[in-house]
């Protein structure tokens, strides 16, 4: 009997997700989606990004192995003076901004917001719906809420004017990732049922 010749199965490398960001909140946010949907996302942090360019994106990106579909995502604060200017002029990448603070986005898993607020008014009132909230730390307690009310976070965020105060657009990157992994997931059922 003729041995059968193996066939590639013509894997095609998932796209890579670079999140550059500034603050250590934001890291720890990311690393809880990356582990959530387990994708290659590459958090780049550096504290001197407030002086981002396309030409320093690209030089942090060289160091990876790039794929034609990735996406390069910058997730920053608008607290600052020409900080959505300055990112504007980056080009290919999707702005992930918080107005007035990235905490905006974590106190939307828990409570709508519509006034305009400071950054230090965002942290208090997320530090008072999730008690256990400390800059750059995110509890597992914390973890569970937002993996769990992400849609409706994602639901509050898409009615405040963009870029405005308040306002955040991080669910852009969230409902891209939930997005991937229900293609994945059909895939994976469709497999499983091709197999049976």
């Amino acid at each position: 009997m003729a041995r059968k010749e193996r066939v590639s199965k013509g894997k095609v490398m998932r796209p890579n997700y670079f999140v550059f960001c500034e603050g250590e909140t934001e890291v720890a946010y990311t690393e809880i989606l990356r582990q959530h949907y387990r994708l290659p996302i590459h958090i780049i942090a550096k504290k001197t990004l407030q002086n981002i360019t396309s030409a320093l994106v690209e030089r942090c990106k060289a160091v990876y192995v790039q794929t034609a579909s990735d996406r390069t995502n910058l997730m920053y604060d608008l607290d600052v003076a020409e900080m959505l200017e300055r990112l504007q002029k980056v080009s290919g990448a999707e702005l992930l901004c918080s107005n007035p603070c990235f905490e905006l986005w974590l106190l939307l898993h828990y409570q709508g917001v519509k006034a305009s607020l400071t950054s230090a008014e965002c942290v208090k009132k997320l530090s008072l719906v999730a008690k256990q909230y400390k800059k750059g730390v995110l509890t597992d307690e914390m973890t569970k809420h937002l993996n769990a009310n992400a849609s409706t976070a994602i639901d509050r965020a898409e009615t405040l004017q963009e870029y405005g105060n308040p306002s955040t657009t991080v669910y852009l990157l969230v409902k891209e990732l939930e997005r991937l992994k229900k293609e994945e997931d059909e895939k994976n059922k469709n497999l499983r049922v091709a197999n049976d």
